[in-house]
Parts: structure tokens; C-alpha cells; sequence
């Protein structure tokens, strides 16, 4: 019996047990994950780990209540309590009239094969070798002078999810990612930056040397920074740090905060919300993506949207109990663990590029900001109101002067989104992916 039908097998168990002792609907989740890490600092390792993990989580259903369980226990005495602990909770807490499983027409009932996973552990030692690689090369760049260290991952993992209304399915995914940092400068004039890559399989890493010139030439930009002078100017967003405008578009249009009324965004679907040249995709099932899924988490089949389509805001992020809070369909965003019930979010999110290069984009700005990095957490979902530390580069004449710090860049998000555009140099990199991008009319302060 294939490491699949034994899992499913577990899991249809575990339902029939909670089901004959008196829940009404039950789902389950069983996650197996493996992972293999090597950390090195100045070429000497300080960690190689490998761990292996198996999670089990079983949500039942009495009438209107729920409850959640989980373990790490696959022995008959630890199903047996699990399920006895799952209903003693459902019993207890207050009814919710928006809780359930998904209608049997809404579930997936084929398993795209997305091409997610590779199947072969790598060896230690091709982690080290990466992980060297890497870090040699920005320590071989001029003006390096330390190292925060380099590390090279991998991971897999296998998710099987059944449920009473009659869904059953597996998949399995991976991930290879190599990341390094590095300091340039001396005593109290260094800087350092970083740099990073992720893929499902270890041929579309990008090289570790091309990584590591690439974590050593931003540490090398930084040196020697000023503060920029306060005022309005054209922010633009490198796209390591442009796609965290897209989570929080996607924060801003989950269906839990738009059920609670906790979103700028709650009265605006429909509408239009950012330039008509902007359209912004989930798809969950591209090939090889960070994101994809064959299914979300509770069992729905996903599907490819335009979230943003010609700058008209199209659909929220829904699971199954916020598309019932809202009289709606869920849209097949549910994601979960073990301990938790699902909760939407978005699967492979990008802002599709725009006709123009970054260096066209910014051409035409007299004075600005290049943004490379970002610092703290401030942003208000509820008023939409912005304001970030950031760390970058002054503009003048259209293209990146010099290195700046101690900055603050302020709006409101629903200005930014409005003034946003997007260069045509798209990389699917994290999951959530965006182009360079500018935004017009932002407030940076500075000295």
C-alpha cells in the first residue's frame, strides 16, 4: 500500500471513530514533513540539522460548534483520546452560524499534477558545497568585511486531507533555498544587506556564486549613507520589498477582515482601486510554484484569478466559513494547519509586469526614493494608513545617486495603490511576486 492510501486510510478512520461517536461532520489533516539544513559563518559550519515531523489534526462538527485538535501520536490510545478531547470541545464553546464543510459541488475532484515536488533528498554535503559557494563569493567581493553566514535548505512535505462530505486527497511539495548576508565596512560606517533564492527543484536555483556577488555588491551600495531631506517625492520599490504591497492588498481583502469590517478596503469590490494598467493574479496551480496547491484546505478546487483586473478590485479571499458570513462562495483560499481551523489566504500572488524598464520607470524622477529595504510593521488594514522605516537610495536625474538611511516613507494605501506602476521585470522568486514598482505623492522624512 503506497505511503498515500495509508495516510487517507488513517485519516477516513479517524472521521468514522469521531463521526460514530456523536460528531455531525468531521475533516482531517495529516502533515509529514522532512527538512535538512547547513549554517556556516566564515566558512566554518555551525549547524547541520535534519528533521523529520508528522502532525495530525481532526476538526469536528457538533450542530454549530467546532473544535480542533491535534497530535503528534498516531497510536489507537492517542486517536481514541484525540477524537474523545475533540467532541468534549466542540460541546463546550458557543455555536457559530457561518462554521462547516465544504458543498460536495465545490470540491476538487481531480488532482492537477502541478509539479511541485522533487522527490530526491539532496546529500549534507551538496548543502555545504552551496552554502561555500555562496558565501565565498560575497566575501570575495571589495569592500566585504564580514559575514553573517550562509545557509542552504531543503524541504518536503506531504499533506492528506479527508473529510465527511466525502473529499479525499494528497500532494506533496518541496522546496530548495540558499540565502547569505554580508557586512561591508569598517567600526560604525558598516552595512550589510542580503540575498536569497527559493525554488521547488535545485536546477532553477539561481547559482550560489550569482547569490553571493549579488548579497555582496548591496552590502558594498550601502556604504556611506545620508539622510534624505523630508518632503513629497516618488517612492520607487525594488521588488524584493514591492511585493509586500501585495500582502497587504491581500490582508486588506481577506474574507475574515471583510466579514468583521476590519478592511479599508470592505466597501470597494467592484470598484476601481489602483491605475488600469494594473492586473493582479492568484493562480494556485502554476507550475512549480512556491505557492501551488492542487486544493486549498478544505478540499476546494482552486482556480486562477485576476484579483485586480484593469485596476477594478474583483473578489475577496474566501474560505469556506467567511464566504458564508458574507452570503458568498468560497473561492477556494483556505489555508490551515493542524491546530487551527482554515482561515483564507492568497496561493502564487503577483502584479503582472508593465510595458516599461525599472530604468524607463524612473527616468523622469527629478528627486526620489529607491527603496531596498523596509523596517517595521506599521500599517493600519483598517484606515489603510502606511508608514514604513526604509532603507535605499536617493534618485536624482532619474536614476539612484547615492545611499540613504534613517528614512521614513508615509501614505495611505489607498493613494498608493491609485498611483502605482509597474516595470516589466518580473521574477517569480518568493510565492508573492511583484516587479519594480512606483508609487507618486509619498511623504518621506527625513532630516
Amino acid at each position: 500500500m503506497s505511503a498515500d492510501s495509508q495516510a487517507l486510510d488513517l485519516l477516513a478512520d479517524l472521521i468514522a471513530r469521531a463521526r460514530g461517536a456523536g460528531a455531525d461532520q468531521a475533516d482531517a489533516v495529516l502533515v509529514e514533513s522532512t527538512s535538512l539544513t547547513h549554517a556556516q559563518r566564515l566558512g566554518r559550519p555551525e549547524r547541520l540539522e535534519r528533521a523529520e515531523s508528522e502532525d495530525l489534526g481532526l476538526r469536528v462538527f457538533v450542530g454549530r460548534r467546532q473544535a480542533v485538535v491535534s497530535s503528534t501520536d498516531r497510536s489507537k490510545a492517542a486517536l481514541k483520546e484525540l477524537v474523545a478531547r475533540a467532541l468534549a470541545m466542540a460541546k463546550a464553546v458557543p455555536e457559530d452560524p457561518h462554521c462547516g464543510l465544504a458543498e460536495a459541488d465545490q470540491l476538487a475532484r481531480e488532482v492537477a499534477d502541478l509539479d511541485i515536488c522533487e522527490a530526491d533528498e539532496p546529500q549534507p554535503e551538496i548543502l555545504v558545497e552551496r552554502a561555500s559557494r555562496a558565501e565565498d563569493a560575497a566575501r570575495a567581493v571589495a569592500g566585504v568585511t564580514n559575514s553573517e553566514g550562509a545557509e542552504a535548505s531543503w524541504g518536503r512535505s506531504r499533506v492528506a486531507l479527508a473529510a465527511s462530505n466525502g473529499f479525499a486527497g494528497t500532494y506533496a511539495t518541496s522546496r530548495h533555498a540558499l540565502a547569505v548576508s554580508v557586512l561591508a565596512g569598517e567600526g560604525l560606517g558598516m552595512e550589510r544587506d542580503y540575498a536569497f533564492s527559493n525554488a521547488v527543484y535545485a536546477a532553477d536555483l539561481e547559482e550560489p556564486e550569482v547569490v553571493g556577488l549579488r548579497a555582496g555588491e548591496r552590502a558594498v551600495k550601502r556604504l556611506g549613507p545620508r539622510k534624505a531631506e523630508t518632503g513629497q517625492v516618488p517612492v520607487v520599490y525594488d521588488p524584493r520589498v514591492a511585493r509586500g504591497l501585495l500582502r497587504h492588498l491581500a490582508g486588506a481583502i481577506s474574507g475574515t477582515a471583510i466579514a468583521r469590517g476590519t478592511s479599508f478596503l470592505k466597501d470597494r469590490l467592484g470598484e476601481r482601486i489602483f491605475a488600469p494598467a494594473v492586473t493582479i493574479v492568484d493562480d494556485p496551480h502554476r507550475s512549480r510554484g512556491l505557492s501551488s496547491k492542487p486544493f486549498d484546505g478544505e478540499g476546494v478546487a482552486g482556480q486562477r484569478r485576476n484579483i485586480v483586473e484593469a485596476g477594478v478590485l474583483t473578489t475577496w479571499l474566501l474560505d469556506v466559513r467567511s464566504a458564508n458570513q458574507l452570503g458568498l462562495k468560497t473561492t477556494g483560499h483556505a489555508a490551515r494547519g493542524t491546530s487551527s481551523p482554515p482561515s483564507p489566504a492568497a496561493t502564487n500572488l503577483y502584479l503582472e509586469p508593465g510595458p516599461v524598464s525599472p530604468a524607463e520607470l524612473m527616468a523622469d524622477i527629478g528627486q526620489g526614493f529607491y527603496v531596498t529595504e523596509l523596517i517595521g510593521s506599521g500599517v493600519h488594514l483598517v484606515t489603510g494608513d502606511y508608514s514604513r522605516g526604509a532603507v535605499g537610495f536617493w534618485i536624482e536625474g532619474g536614476v539612484p545617486a547615492y545611499p540613504v538611511s534613517e528614512v521614513t516613507i508615509a501614505g495611505n494605501l489607498v493613494d498608493m495603490f491609485q498611483g502605482l506602476s509597474a516595470a516589466n521585470d518580473l521574477e517569480f522568486r518568493y510565492g508573492t511576486d511583484a516587479p519594480t514598482v512606483r508609487v507618486d505623492g509619498m511623504t518621506v522624512a527625513g532630516r
